[in-house]
């Protein structure tokens, strides 16, 4: 049973910085790609940032590229989220996710990629 368990979250002020983590068991966590996605109040879940299985490759949504940072640690099977310059839009539950299988079924922005769901970390940034 894959588990996917984030921390990190809560209140930082504009222009602050805050970084996630989110801790995999249940698989081999190498094998695997991994997203952020986040679902701001009233607002559908929207994708955040991808990372390839190796790290080699990453993406980001347009809202945050430039300001957010995805990373993972194999060995601990660990992927962070590192966010800078945070906007009262930020704020939003983030959370893991993790795809069902090594190839992705389809596009890495998607939630319908992604079988595995954490209960999500809280970020707040007050206007």
């Amino acid at each position: 049973q894959v588990q996917l368990v984030e921390s990190g979250g809560g209140l930082v002020q504009a222009g602050g910085s805050l970084k996630l983590s989110c801790e995999a068991s249940g698989r081999t966590f190498s094998n695997y790609d991994m997203a952020w996605f986040r679902q701001g109040p009233g607002k559908d879940r929207e994708f955040v940032a991808h990372i390839s299985w190796s790290g080699g490759s990453t993406r980001y949504a347009d809202s945050v590229k430039g300001r957010c940072t995805i990373s993972r640690d194999n060995a601990q099977n660990t992927v962070y989220l590192q966010m800078n310059s945070l906007k009262p839009e930020d704020t939003a539950v983030y959370y893991c996710a993790a795809p069902g299988s090594r190839y992705l079924s389809s596009a890495y922005y998607n939630t319908k990629t992604y079988n595995y769901w954490g209960r999500g970390s809280q970020v707040t940034v007050p206007s």
